[in-house]
C-alpha cells in the first residue's frame, strides 16, 4: 500500500512539474522580452530555427531560445520563418516576434530615383546604396528605368531592382501610349520617350511640362530644330554628367558647344535626337502624349524657376535679353 501510495506521489510530482514547466514556457512566449530599444534583426536566407533563436537571445531580443524552438514548431501549424531584416519593437514578446516572421513582415526599405537622372546616374545611386546585393557593371539603356520610389529588401539584388524599373516604364510608357490624343508628330511611343526626356530636362515644374511639351510638339510640326540645350549637353558628356557643383559639364554650355555638330544636337539637326538623354517620370510622359494646345513655339528661363513663352522671334529675344539681365 505504502508504495502505491508512493507511486503515486511520485507520478502527481512528475505531472506536477511538467505542468509548471509548460506554465513556464507559455509564460516566457507571452511575456514581453528584454529588448530595451527598437532594433532591426536579419533572418539571413537558410538560417535554421535553433540559429535564428541563438542568435535572438545573444543579442538580448529574446531571454531564452527554448520557447521560441518551441513555438516556431506549433505556432501557426509550424509555418516556416521567413528570410529578410524585421524591426523588433522594444520589449516585444517571443509570440509576437515569432507571429512576425512566419508572415513575413519584413522590413521594407526604400530607394527613390529622382525624374531626370540619366541611366549612368541611376546605376551610381543604385551600387551606393546600402543592403541591395551585386554591383551593376552594364549600364542599361537611357529611358528605360521608370524613375520612382521602390521599396526592397536586405535579400534584393540590385540587378532586381534594374528589372523593376525597366517593367515599371514600360508599363508607364504603355498606358501613356495608349491614352494619347491624336495627331502627334511621332509614330512610336520610343519617338514619345525621347520627347518626354527632352521635356523632363527642360523644366522641373510640373505645372509646366505640358506647356513646354506643346512647344516641341509645334516645332516638330513646324519642321523647326528643337534647339534645345540639354540634348546638345548630352550628345557631349553621353549621359555621364559631372557633380561638382557646376552642371553637367563642369562648366556653361558655350556657343562654341552649340555649333559642334552631333547625333544629338538639336541646333544642328532637326528632329527628335537618336535615344532619350535621361530617364523621364511619369508627368513628363504624359505631358508628351497630352501637350497643351497653344502657339508658343519659343522659351527661355524666367529667373523664377519658370519659364517666359513667346509666339514670335521678337518676343522670345526680348525674354532672352531680360534673363541674360538676371543671370549676370
Amino acid at each position: 500500500m505504502k508504495f502505491i501510495l508512493g507511486l503515486c506521489s511520485f507520478s502527481f510530482l512528475l505531472i506536477l512539474g511538467a505542468a509548471l514547466g509548460v506554465m513556464g514556457l507559455l509564460y516566457t512566449f507571452q511575456t514581453a522580452g528584454p529588448l530595451a530599444e527598437d532594433t532591426v534583426f536579419q533572418v539571413k536566407r537558410g538560417q535554421g530555427v535553433r540559429q535564428i533563436a541563438r542568435d535572438l537571445e545573444t543579442q538580448n531580443i529574446i531571454i531564452n531560445q527554448y520557447p521560441f524552438m518551441a513555438g516556431a514548431k506549433l505556432k501557426n501549424s509550424g509555418k516556416p520563418i521567413q528570410a529578410g531584416e524585421y524591426e523588433i519593437v522594444a520589449g516585444a514578446s517571443i509570440a509576437s516576434i515569432l507571429n512576425q516572421m512566419q508572415s513575413g513582415k519584413v522590413l521594407h526599405r526604400r530607394l527613390t530615383i529622382p525624374e531626370g537622372k540619366t541611366s549612368y546616374e541611376i546605376i551610381q545611386i543604385l551600387n551606393q546604396k546600402e543592403g541591395l546585393q551585386g554591383a551593376v557593371k552594364s549600364i542599361p539603356p537611357e529611358g528605360s528605368l521608370l524613375p520612382e520610389t521602390y521599396a526592397y529588401s536586405i535579400e534584393d539584388t540590385r540587378l532586381d531592382k534594374i528589372s523593376q524599373m525597366q517593367e515599371a516604364m514600360n508599363n508607364a510608357l504603355n498606358t501613356a501610349w495608349n491614352a494619347r490624343v491624336a495627331d502627334l508628330p511621332f509614330t512610336s511611343s520610343e519617338e514619345a520617350l525621347i520627347l518626354a526626356s527632352i521635356v523632363e530636362k527642360e523644366t522641373a515644374r510640373a505645372d509646366e511640362y505640358a506647356k513646354v511639351a506643346g512647344v516641341f510638339i509645334n516645332r516638330l510640326r513646324k519642321g523647326m530644330k528643337l534647339q534645345t540645350d540639354p540634348t546638345v549637353i548630352y550628345g557631349i558628356t553621353k549621359g555621364r554628367h559631372k557633380n561638382e557643383g557646376r552642371g553637367p559639364l563642369g562648366r556653361r554650355l558655350l556657343t562654341k558647344d552649340l555649333r559642334k555638330d552631333t547625333p544629338y544636337n538639336t541646333y544642328t539637326r532637326k528632329g527628335l535626337p537618336p535615344t532619350p538623354i535621361c530617364n523621364p517620370g511619369k508627368a513628363a510622359i504624359e505631358a508628351v502624349m497630352n501637350p497643351a494646345t497653344h502657339d508658343y513655339i519659343f522659351f527661355v528661363a524666367d529667373g523664377t524657376g519658370g519659364h517666359a513663352f513667346a509666339k514670335t522671334l521678337a518676343q522670345h529675344n526680348a525674354n532672352v535679353a531680360k534673363w541674360r539681365k538676371i543671370r549676370k
